[in-house]
């Protein structure tokens, strides 16, 4: 059975720091891309950014682009977003999601990409 855990989310202040976590269980985590999305109440679910399984190719949103750092660790099954200077419209629950490796990272941005979905931490950013 395959498992995506989120973790790391919370309450932080504007221009604080996160690093949210997905760890993968139960897939040969090495041959997915894995993608970052977020729904704020009210929106629909919006990428983020995704990294192809060799960590060697990122693709971010506009929203992210300088101020979150998607990475990942094949050893430990586990992808990240570090989240730097954080605004009160970053807050949303955010998903980690698995890819077949053959995506290409255009793609990446879809949905209907991913296989695999986490059930999401909730990030609050507020003062």
């Amino acid at each position: 059975q395959v498992q995506l855990v989120e973790s790391g989310g919370g309450l932080v202040q504007p221009g604080g720091s996160l690093r949210l976590s997905c760890a993968a269980s139960g897939l040969a985590f090495s041959s997915y891309g894995l993608g970052w999305f977020r729904q704020a109440p009210g929106n629909e679910r919006e990428f983020v950014a995704a990294i192809k399984w060799s960590g060697g190719i990122t693709n971010d949103a506009e929203s992210a682009k300088g101020r979150f750092t998607i990475s990942r660790d094949n050893a430990k099954s586990t992808v990240y977003l570090q989240m730097n200077s954080l605004k009160p419209e970053d807050t949303a629950v955010y998903y980690c999601a698995a890819a077949n490796a053959g995506v290409a990272i255009t793609t990446m941005r879809m949905e209907n990409v991913y296989q695999y979905w986490g059930q999401g931490t909730q990030v609050t950013v507020s003062s």
